[in-house]
Formats: C-alpha cells, structure tokens, sequence
C-alpha cells in the first residue's frame, strides 16, 4: 500500500509523472485546479501520503500511517465515483488494502473509539 503513496507523495513536489493525454471530466479539472489555485492544498496531501507511506514502509507507527492516510483514501475513492470513473479499480483496490490494514491493527484503534476514556487524568 506504501509504493503508490510514495510515488504519488514524491511526484506532489517533484512533478515527474507527466499529465495524462486524455482530459478529464470538467468537474474533475474544476476540483484540481481549486485545489491548485489554494496554494496548499495539493501540497498538504502530498505530504501526508509521503509522510504515510515512509511510516508504513519502515513499519513504524503503522496505526498512525492509516489514520493520516484514512481521508486521502476515501476522497481519492469518492474522487473517482463521482468525478472521474476512470481509475476506479485502482482507487477500490487501495481502499481494500486500507480496510485490511487498518483491521489488523484494530486494537491499536479501539481506545480512540471509546465514547468515553477512562484513562485520561484530570
């Protein structure tokens, strides 16, 4: 699950990937070019995929990585589903890869799903 964000972190501030030939839909450009335009928001999500994938590669701090990664995971689905169908296979498979993940670290995951903590001191 890492080598995707990695690249796709890395490419955020380096631009090495080359635009695709065939354009896409006009919401989908309005979306990219807003967030162009924001002067942060692509960095923001370059960084945290890079940051996320550096952490699952070296298997450190795993359960953090999925927690930054969570939201770049479902946008990049939604993204697809509603802006731009193609690329949809690809954006499932990781969000699969997310899911499984993030059950096999399950119990890091419960104390933040408690309704109540009972280990905070006042």
């Amino acid at each position: 699950m890492a080598l995707p964000f990695l690249v796709a972190g890395l490419n955020g501030f380096l631009n090495f990937i080359p635009p695709p030939k065939e354009p896409m839909s006009e919401n989908a450009t309005l979306m990219l070019t807003a967030f162009m335009k924001s002067g942060y928001m692509f960095q923001l999500i370059a960084g945290t995929q890079l940051v996320s994938a550096i952490l699952l590669l070296v298997n450190r701090f795993v359960p953090l990585a999925l927690a930054l990664i969570a939201p770049v995971v479902v946008n990049i689905v939604m993204f697809h589903i509603f802006l731009e169908p193609k690329g949809l296979g690809v954006a499932i498979f990781i969000l699969i890869l997310e899911l499984y993940l993030a059950w096999s670290y399950r119990a890091a995951f419960i104390p933040m799903l408690g309704a109540k903590n009972s280990t905070v001191t006042k």
